[in-house]
């Protein structure tokens, strides 16, 4: 079994998950998201977790498909509950970020050009 696959995945306050033979549905407080079910691949629900599994472990195409499907239900589950969050770094001097409002103001220093003369 892959090891992404043996990991349960739990679901937080106020995400509901509904599995049904054609597609994983979950509801949460930011939305709602769908994904289509793969024969293959096997979800159980245990009280406030989810647990994905392949139906034939033999084959490996069975075993890629839990892991890759644990990764997105549990990429569902997070974006009904917390949503999407990217975090920016600068690094060096003579950088600055502010947000202000929706938008992002970034002053990234002045560059100077060289004068190329071909005389």
């Amino acid at each position: 079994m892959s090891r992404v696959a043996r990991m349960p995945i739990v679901l937080p306050a106020g995400v509901e998950v509904d599995i049904g033979p054609a597609q994983i549905a979950v509801n949460g407080p930011l939305g709602s998201l769908r994904q289509f079910a793969h024969p293959l691949v096997t979800i159980v629900k245990d009280g406030s977790s989810l647990q994905v599994s392949a139906t034939d472990s033999a084959q490996r195409h069975s075993v890629a498909l839990s892991g890759t499907f644990r990764a997105l239900i549990a990429n569902m589950v997070q974006g009904v509950s917390k949503g999407f969050e990217r975090r920016l770094n600068l690094v060096g001097t003579g950088y600055r970020a502010q947000a202000q409002g929706a938008s992002l103001n970034l002053s990234l220093g002045f560059f100077a050009p060289r004068c190329l003369c071909l005389a």
